[in-house]
């Protein structure tokens, strides 16, 4: 074990712990693997180039024990303010499943969705086809601390030709006591050929809890299938949030992300797609509202792998004070992708002087029958909209608010999930100033 390891808090008691547990063998050489490569790289600081602009010593700093099963008091009724309407909920504290605080709906047969810690004792040979097949250890140190300490989190599995009518969500709920916790929930979420699945994966936390979440979701679509899929941050704005978001799709699957992110002190999402298919459609949407001092980080890329698929990204980030957001999206399309489709767009939206946004749009492209494109635009309100809303009678906050309000729109117009869409644009009247001008206007 190299000095780095032997240092750090978070590989403190690691043997017990993975002494502790009774899994597949394959499973204790996938954890070692992360384990060994979290040893040799430790925590990424500003001198590595993926994370030059994302400060993350913060959270090695953090003295967080391993979250056990502890609530903290959390109960049903304290819930009720990160649940969504019309969806089966799987509740998950501290990473691991709580079937308590859960609702057990019917579920066409052959589905499961519920506990990986359950599914692997159930179903291992289903599990362990996919698990830590997608997620890079070697390219993400996160990844290899999240592998390292794999235990419990959500596992989805749709079959062949099964279509999922009532959404999932799956609510990872972070707490803290006296002192700060850690925990790593590890999902995996498998669509096979020609099945349909809506799921909605959620992390949230109470003010004042201090902890540091690191998730790691792959999410399997085959052939044919049809995955919409959206991630909501609402974490605790004293709480560490660093997670990977791994996607490998087959052909003609048609899938959807939808991003959006307002909680966390810092938050780096690492979003990777594999279009491994022909005439797949990928769409990765992200809005995402900064204030006070956080940091919020958005790392993209979409691997064009075979030919005649389509790839669709549009992030806008709304920064007051002195919040910072990063975007860094990345398109590689190889020399067998003819016929590709691909656009990316990053909008940041600065509300204030001290607000910052980096972003850096990318391209490659190895293939010569293509259409790429991508864009990148930053700046504050339009002075001569403020002032044409303020001709027609209405304040200069309510104008402010409702330009606001259409930057970030856009983004939750895609939503085909109406439940979560009507809900955060409810967010959005109650966050901005004089947002009861804006609801009645739109």
């Amino acid at each position: 074990m190299t000095a780095v390891a032997e240092s750090h808090p978070l590989l403190a008691e690691y043997d017990a712990f993975e002494a502790s547990l009774d899994q597949p063998a394959e499973l204790e050489a996938l954890r070692r693997r992360g384990r060994d490569r979290f040893e040799e790289v430790g925590f990424p600081t500003k001198r590595d180039e993926e994370w030059r602009f994302t400060n993350v010593t913060p959270v090695g700093r953090l003295e967080a024990r391993r979250a056990g099963g502890e609530r903290h008091g959390l109960d049903a009724s304290k819930l009720e303010p990160f649940l969504v309407d019309e969806t089966q909920d799987l509740v998950f504290v501290n990473g691991r499943f709580d079937a308590e605080l859960s609702e057990a709906g019917d579920l066409p047969e052959g589905v499961f969705a519920g506990s990986l810690a359950q599914a692997l004792r159930e179903m291992p040979e289903t599990v362990l086809a996919h698990l830590g097949q997608h997620a890079r250890l070697d390219d993400n140190p996160f990844v290899a601390l999240n592998t390292a300490h794999i235990e419990d989190g959500a596992f989805v599995y749709v079959p062949r030709g099964v279509r999922v009518e009532r959404p999932l969500h799956l609510l990872f709920v972070g707490t803290a006591g006296d002192e700060a916790t850690v925990s790593y929930p590890r999902n995996l979420i498998v669509v096979e050929q020609s099945a349909e699945l809506t799921v909605l994966e959620s992390y949230a936390g109470f003010s004042g809890d201090r902890y540091f979440t690191c998730p790691v979701t792959e999410i399997v679509g085959g052939d044919n299938s049809v995955i919409d899929h959206y991630r909501l941050g609402e974490e605790s704005v004293d709480a560490f949030h660093l997670a990977t978001l791994e996607i490998a799709l087959g052909r003609d699957a048609n899938h959807f992300t939808h991003s959006v992110n307002w909680g966390g002190a810092i938050v780096r999402n690492d979003i990777r797609a594999y279009l491994g298919g022909e005439g797949i459609h990928c769409t990765l949407n992200g809005l995402y509202l900064g204030r006070g001092k956080q940091l919020v980080d958005h790392h993209m890329w979409v691997d064009h792998a075979m030919p005649h698929c389509h790839s669709y990204e549009l992030f806008k980030g709304v920064l007051e004070d002195s919040s910072k957001a990063v975007f860094n999206g990345r398109i590689k399309v190889h020399e067998d992708a003819q016929k590709t489709d691909a656009k990316q767009s990053s909008q940041h939206l600065l509300l204030s002087k001290s607000a910052i946004a980096q972003s850096n749009p990318q391209l490659e492209i190895f293939a010569d029958d293509v259409k790429c494109t991508h864009g990148s635009t930053t700046g504050h309100l339009d002075d001569e909209a403020v002032f044409y809303l303020r001709s027609r009678g209405i304040g200069e906050d309510a104008a402010r608010s409702l330009l606001t309000y259409a930057f970030a729109a856009e983004v939750l117009e895609e939503f085909r999930l109406e439940t979560v869409k009507k809900g955060l644009e409810e967010y959005l009247f109650t966050r901005l100033p004089k947002g009861d001008v804006v609801r009645q206007a739109v």
